[in-house]
């Protein structure tokens, strides 16, 4: 495991008593600033909306509204799945969708699948002071249970299953089934993030500032940067966040690191953004942001979204730690991963049990380790 647990788009020693930190003790805290307020977004644009604390929004609702389009998971998943847990804490899975459809078109062929290219389980522990991802590599092996197919029709579940293939053969429903059967864990909710959305979003921000330590070049992504600190249109962000034959060691876990680190710049970033004194940025942040996610139908309206939002007010980028889903690379096949079983046994047995994630869960797993975390920080 890296010595260094990065927060904030920097880099700051490890925790010592472990991941999540779900609670302070006696500790006194600042009342939430609208700086803390902005966190929520929890992968690039999950909570776009937090980003203007609902200030304003009452004018927009109609127009933003319009822009949301639930999925209804509960429905599709019926009853059979791990027990409601209601003790305060919330679950929530994030995916960027790779589909190369429509305005997504010029990132690759459109085989008429799209696929889960980002994989996030956010863990808000109960208080929803502190929270924890786990970000889940789509090349992971796992078992896939029986799902219900685009078309409708039945799919037989898979050992030894791509774990991005449940979204491509089953699309979210199927995507959900997976994660609570490989962690045990409901999801409360589900939030899908878009290619072409999340580039909007960046722009409207007015890119987000990075800093790198060593060139990237990535004829796939189509990003090329010097070493230095650097302004990132939308462009240039979704290129650094699908990037990975340039950092690294060349894999998907490169690839989740160099995700982590740039969310975390654009978690820091947001606070500087002024859009509490523009009502136009703030239109055109909301807009962006209501476009650019599709999340589960108890999600898709602005009140619905704004309270879930507010739910989680009180958070601040140094509430949140991230992690990889303790992986080893696949003995049978190396450009493939596997769970390290007692790694990540102890990863989602804390997160059911709403406790810190320890740091031994993280020690033999392959996610966590080399140089690509070190590779991009805030300036």
């Amino acid at each position: 495991m890296s010595e260094q647990s990065r927060s904030a788009g920097r880099i700051l020693p490890l925790r010592p008593a472990g991941v999540g930190r779900p609670s302070r003790g006696g500790s006194r805290r600042k009342p939430p600033t609208r700086a803390r307020r902005t966190w929520t977004v929890v992968a690039w644009v999950a909570a776009a909306l937090v980003l203007v604390g609902g200030s304003g929004l009452g004018l927009l609702y109609v127009k933003l509204n319009g822009n949301l389009q639930g999925v209804d998971i509960k429905t599709a998943l019926g009853e059979d799945r791990p027990k409601n847990v209601d003790n305060g804490s919330m679950d929530i899975l994030v995916l960027g969708s790779d589909s190369r459809s429509g305005a997504n078109a010029r990132y690759g062929d459109d085989d008429g699948a799209a696929r889960s290219d980002t994989a996030m389980v956010v863990h808000v522990y109960q208080g929803h002071k502190t929270a924890s991802v786990v970000s889940v590599p789509r090349d992971t092996l796992v078992g896939r249970p029986d799902c219900t197919g685009r078309d409708g029709t039945a799919v037989p579940g898979q050992e030894r299953a791509m774990f991005n293939s449940a979204y491509e053969i089953g699309g979210p429903a199927c995507a959900v089934k997976t994660v609570e059967a490989m962690s045990g864990i409901r999801m409360d909710h589900y939030i899908e993030v878009d290619f072409t959305g999340f580039k909007k979003l960046i722009d409207e921000l007015g890119g987000v500032d990075i800093t790198t330590t060593q060139p990237i070049d990535d004829s796939k992504s189509h990003l090329s940067l010097p070493p230095g600190t650097h302004s990132l249109d939308g462009e240039q962000a979704l290129g650094l966040v699908r990037t990975r034959k340039s950092v690294g060691d060349g894999s998907d876990l490169g690839r989740i690191q160099l995700q982590q680190a740039f969310m975390k710049a654009f978690i820091d970033q947001v606070k500087d953004v002024g859009v509490f004194s523009s009502p136009k940025k703030l239109l055109d942040l909301a807009d962006a942001g209501t476009k650019a996610i599709t999340p589960d139908s108890e999600l898709d309206s602005v009140n619905e979204l704004m309270g879930f939002a507010r739910g989680l007010s009180a958070l601040g980028a140094e509430d949140v730690d991230m992690i990889t889903m303790p992986v080893e690379y696949d003995p049978a096949d190396p450009n493939r991963v596997v769970p390290v079983e007692t790694g990540a046994r102890q990863v989602w047995t804390a997160l059911k049990q709403d406790r810190p994630i320890p740091a031994s869960a993280v020690r033999d797993s392959a996610g966590d380790k080399g140089d690509a975390a070190t590779v991009v920080s805030s300036p």
